[in-house]
């Protein structure tokens, strides 16, 4: 997809925003509407954090909040919980209200918002205290019609996504996923005990509308089965709960900003904007205050009931949603001391998998000379690398299929996709996805997957960034790849698209990029955002192979930019198969035992430390990122081996580590990109080289002073 974006202001939210967190103190409390927008980023900032990735569609979207307790039975009984457009209807629905705004611009802006009156749904825009602005940013791949975000329906329901769903629930060819998933949304259940945060869990009660027989679907039981990086925000309107998160994993980035005495708002944001609005000042580039004000949220589902209370707790009443609902007449009026108040919480997975994944445990760690007989024995057993194999293909399968395009080809501009029919990318002459390329053992197992999958005519543009030319490591295993790759696989039209960069001539960019990685903050980090966000540019020189140049493909001289917008990345594969050099040193440390327990902190880390900060820089140039080596059916098969199947320090380098993924390459006939050893794009691009050198006077002192750790001078407090 590609972004989403929230700004809460005006109401105090108390509760947990984290498991094991500190109760939220409810500054925002003391925030207006008016003094809100004059710190921290403003609407204007999110929106055009978004733009700038090249969506085809952004939009906004306005809702009013007030203590105002409403009678929502009349509103009940004219509209259903879920209702549909009915002719008969002579009152405006929102659902016509959305229509119209499409006639509108495409790209939001604060004077551009579509006001919705959601008065009846006890949404009121005059004497309001609370404002939620949602903003959408969509980089439609599926779907045969145009959709714009954010979505809503008749209820009041709004949904801003960014994801994808590969399994869970049924998406056809034809259809989006994310109206999919507005709609499954739509039909959950909105009764307070799934949604209402009480200061005791004994105060939950049994839902009103649950059939003892089966149970019913409720948000985080229907967010805990899908399959597949999303991100997503929604509320929902009849319960007054506003419902976001991450999907376990954490493949898509969503950072918060907590209501602070300084700024007392709540934000949500797939990408922090570069520039910031401080009180009393200009707005003005500010990296030590981005990196302190946005956290990356927490994997999982989030959820926040707002809820009228009173000032004097002695009255002990609290008007929620549901007991509004069994009013008497006449006692819905706003009170003297009446205020709004969002209770925060976190919910726990349902879904059986997703537990096991994320407490990613083994069945068998340490080998014995039984163990190894008992499990490679046996003529009907299948090998670990074949098991692996067919799980990433099915992977890759799900990222590759019903890619759609614009039917226009893709211009430089924004606005020229905005209203474009979309059509199958294998109709079009049209390259349907990229590989993030080093040639390595990860990038060359997913590049020949892919073809397998895609339409047959179609080119693979394999995007490979380097520092240092043809000389750089990872440009040398490249063009080896490549050569590998088109001796295996004859058929198909590969482009190795050489991106090559300068350091030097990245100064005027390096503040965007600063504003990519955070709140990472180090500069490992912005080494390897950098050399992602350059590799996400696709816009290079196609290298001519020999066998290139015997069919008079085009001239390496000619610069050209990768069109594809699917990018596969190999990210996860380190991970999950031992392929970083502290695993060799923990199992020298500790044998398997203290390996296994770092590979688990490493996959438990991942979100925070990589995927977040990968998919914003990836994300920014038009692409979105999919990760097969993450994918849930990937992460099982993995961890349903023996850990010695799946890595080898006995064995040297070369070999040992990522000793599946070794195997899976010698079945698939890359026997050369098998053996090659474990290389970090920062250092096989040799951008950290170069940052060394700069920053730190050599790649000695760089060393000595472990660079990689090290805070940014520009996010080091003075």
């Amino acid at each position: 997809m590609c972004g989403i974006g929230l700004i809460v202001a005006g109401v105090p939210i108390r509760g947990h925003f984290a498991p094991g967190e500190a109760e939220a103190s409810g500054l925002s409390c003391q925030g207006s509407l008016e003094s809100a927008e004059t710190v921290g980023p403003s609407y204007e900032d999110l929106c055009n954090v978004l733009k700038r990735r090249g969506p085809d569609h952004i939009g906004g979207q306005v809702l009013h909040l007030s203590p105002q307790s409403q009678n929502l039975e009349k509103t009940e009984t004219t509209k259903p919980p879920h209702p549909t457009i009915s002719n008969e209807s002579p009152t405006e629905t929102l659902t016509d209200r959305a229509s119209n705004a499409e006639k509108s611009p495409p790209i939001a802006t604060p004077e551009g918002d579509i006001a919705v009156d959601l008065g009846r749904c006890g949404l009121l825009e005059s004497t309001c205290s609370a404002r939620l602005q949602f903003v959408g940013a969509t980089l439609q791949l599926r779907g045969d019609h145009p959709v714009q975000q954010p979505l809503l329906d008749s209820v009041g329901n709004v949904l801003v996504y960014n994801g994808e769903v590969f399994d869970g629930l049924k998406v056809r060819p034809s259809e989006n996923d994310t109206e999919v998933i507005m709609q499954a949304l739509c039909d959950c259940c909105s009764c307070a005990c799934h949604s209402h945060s009480q200061r005791h869990q004994h105060q939950l009660t049994e839902c009103a509308c649950s059939d003892s027989g089966r149970p019913h679907q409720t948000v985080p039981r229907l967010l805990s089965q899908l399959r597949g990086p999303w991100a997503l925000i929604f509320w929902q309107a009849v319960s007054r709960t506003l419902w976001f998160g991450r999907d376990a994993i954490g493949r898509r980035s969503l950072l918060i900003h907590k209501p602070t005495p300084g700024d007392p708002r709540l934000l949500l944001t797939s990408v922090a904007p570069e520039r910031t609005k401080h009180e009393g000042q200009e707005a003005h580039d500010d990296p030590v205050h981005m990196s302190s004000y946005w956290d990356d949220l927490t994997c999982g589902i989030h959820s926040i009931t707002y809820q009228s209370r009173w000032k004097d707790e002695s009255m002990e009443q609290n008007l929620t949603p549901a007991s509004c609902l069994r009013e008497e007449p006449g006692t819905g009026t706003i009170k003297s001391g009446e205020y709004l108040e969002g209770w925060a919480r976190v919910h726990d997975w349902h879904d059986p998998l997703l537990k096991s994944l994320l407490a990613w445990e083994r069945a068998l760690v340490t080998p014995t000379k039984e163990l190894k007989r008992h499990h490679h024995t046996g003529s009907d057993q299948e090998s670990p690398a074949k098991r692996i194999l067919e799980a990433l293909c099915r992977a890759v399968k799900r990222r590759t299929e019903c890619i759609r395009i614009p039917k226009k080809e893709l211009s430089h501009s924004v606005n020229s996709r905005a209203s474009s029919t979309l059509v199958d990318a294998r109709s079009e002459q049209f390259p349907p996805l990229a590989v993030l390329f080093s040639g390595g053992v990860d990038s060359m197992i997913l590049a020949a997957i892919a073809d397998q999958f895609v339409d047959p005519d179609a080119s693979i543009d394999l995007l490979n960034v380097s520092f240092e030319g043809d000389l750089a490591p990872d440009r040398v295993t490249a063009i080896s790849g490549l050569s590998e790759l088109e001796e295996r696989f004859p058929l198909r039209r590969w482009r190795l698209i050489k991106i090559d960069a300068k350091l030097s001539d990245l100064t005027s960019q390096r503040g965007h990029v600063l504003s990519l990685i955070c709140p990472s903050n180090t500069y490992m980090d912005i080494n390897i955002g950098t050399a992602l966000w350059l590799a996400a540019s696709g816009v290079g020189y196609v290298h001519e192979s020999p066998s290139q140049r015997c069919q008079g493909q085009e001239s390496e001289a000619k610069p050209v930019q990768s069109e594809a917008r699917v990018l596969l990345v190999g990210s996860g594969a380190d991970e999950q198969c031992g392929g970083y050099g502290r695993h060799r040193t923990k199992f020298r440390q500790g044998g398997w035992e203290m390996l296994d327990a770092e590979m688990r902190l490493d996959f438990n880390r991942i979100w925070k430390r990589n995927l977040g900060r990968d998919d914003r820089c990836l994300s920014d140039r038009g692409k979105e990122a999919r990760f097969p080596f993450l994918d849930e059916d990937v992460v099982a098969a993995l961890l349903s081996l023996p850990l010695w199947d799946v890595v080898n320090m006995e064995e040297p380098a070369g070999c040992g580590e990522k000793k599946v993924l070794r195997q899976v390459a010698r079945l698939l006939g890359l026997k050369s990109a098998s053996s090659l050893p474990k290389r970090a794009i920062q250092f096989g691009s040799r951008i950290a080289r170069e940052s060394n050198r700069k920053d730190f006077g050599s790649n000695r002192a760089a060393n000595l002073a472990n660079a990689g750790t090290v805070v940014l001078k520009e996010f080091a407090s003075s």
